[in-house]
């Protein structure tokens, strides 16, 4: 079942559940974070944008998990095949962040020691910027990015967890063309909307202790068209509707369920060996050929994360609605597994 939200209201009743599930193409409902009634401590509130071309790429965030903070900066080089992420944190935040309950409106901000973000909108999209100091061998990186921002079909979910007032609310948006530079010490990177896209993952819940997700996402050309998709499951109970989405043209197209083959070598994941893509309903069938893993292990006994962010290139066959086939080869994106005790 794919269980579509079309009418407009808020996301949260009266005890703090959702009023609806399943999925839209816009922010059909309201986001207030008022009327969440589970522990204040649980609220997770995050914006993560990545911007990137076949040779490199920028992953920015600004989050609020209410326990702690978190303004993160990657540069990956997929040509060198290198890439640096430094993170600061913060201590209780709890909404400190004033991150804002629509994508639509409302600038964030978050700054630091030799670091400070920045995402604003502007008449067409977004304007992002940032610095930081001692980014990689003692360099500062900073980087002025607009991304232009059309009227397209976007996937959003609203995903119930098996405890009552805990939820996921959720919006991806793809194929933004980007433009703008990156400096890392001396060093100039340029997007060009020609190239090179952007990504939003918006994200607003209160999430349960122990979670473990998969998410992949690509944007780019076909021919003249913009093409992208996204993938995943594990976020929550998705029985209303999955997060498996196509765009086109800035067109949404719904899949049912993808499942991410990750090749298991010596009873272990091997993240760096080719994976595969397959779907329930026959329209999203892939062959997936890493080409760097952006990995992360944090331990700390009641807090932990275990992250495979993997990007590489898709080669396969994605079905429109209506039936139209679209055929991608060396398409640049990334698929992740991340375990969270959070």
């Amino acid at each position: 079942m794919q269980q579509e939200i079309r009418t407009a209201g808020p996301l949260l009743d009266e005890n703090g559940n959702l009023c609806q599930k399943g999925y839209a193409k816009s922010l059909v409902l309201s986001y207030d974070r008022s009327a969440i009634k589970a522990g204040g401590l649980r609220i997770k509130e995050w914006d993560y944008y990545y911007i990137g071309n076949a040779d490199f790429g920028v992953a920015l965030t600004i989050d609020d998990n209410a326990y702690m903070g978190l303004d993160s900066v990657s540069f990956l080089n997929f040509k060198e095949g290198w890439e640096v992420t430094k993170s600061p944190m913060q201590i209780l935040t709890k909404g400190k962040k004033h991150l804002p309950a629509s994508s639509a409106v409302g600038d964030v901000e978050s700054k630091g020691k030799g670091y400070a973000l920045s995402f604003r909108h502007t008449a067409e999209g977004r304007h992002l910027s940032f610095f930081m100091e001692d980014f990689k061998d003692h360099k500062k990186i900073s980087g002025e990015i607009d991304l232009l921002c059309p009227a397209d079909d976007t996937m959003v979910i609203a995903t119930p967890f098996a405890k009552d007032g805990y939820f996921y609310y959720n919006q991806k948006i793809n194929c933004m063309l980007a433009s703008g530079e990156v400096f890392l010490g001396d060093e100039r990177y340029v997007f060009n909307k020609e190239d090179a896209m952007g990504l939003l993952d918006w994200g607003r819940g209160v999430w349960t202790y122990k979670n473990t997700w998969y998410w992949g996402s690509a944007s780019g050309y076909v021919g003249d068209h913009r093409f992208g998709f996204n993938i995943g499951y594990g976020f929550g109970d998705t029985s209303a509707a999955s997060e498996n989405m196509l765009f086109y043209d800035g067109k949404a197209h719904k899949l049912s369920q993808v499942t991410f083959n990750i090749p298991v070598k010596d009873g272990k994941e091997d993240y760096m060996s080719p994976w595969t893509f397959t779907s329930d309903d026959g329209r999203f069938e892939m062959d997936f050929v890493p080409v760097m893993d952006r990995a992360s292990n944090t331990d700390f006994v009641v807090l932990g994360s275990d992250q495979h962010q993997v990007f590489g290139k898709f080669t396969g066959e994605a079905v429109l609605d209506d039936g139209t086939v679209i055929e991608i080869r060396d398409f640049m994106g990334f698929a992740e597994k991340v375990m969270n005790k959070w």
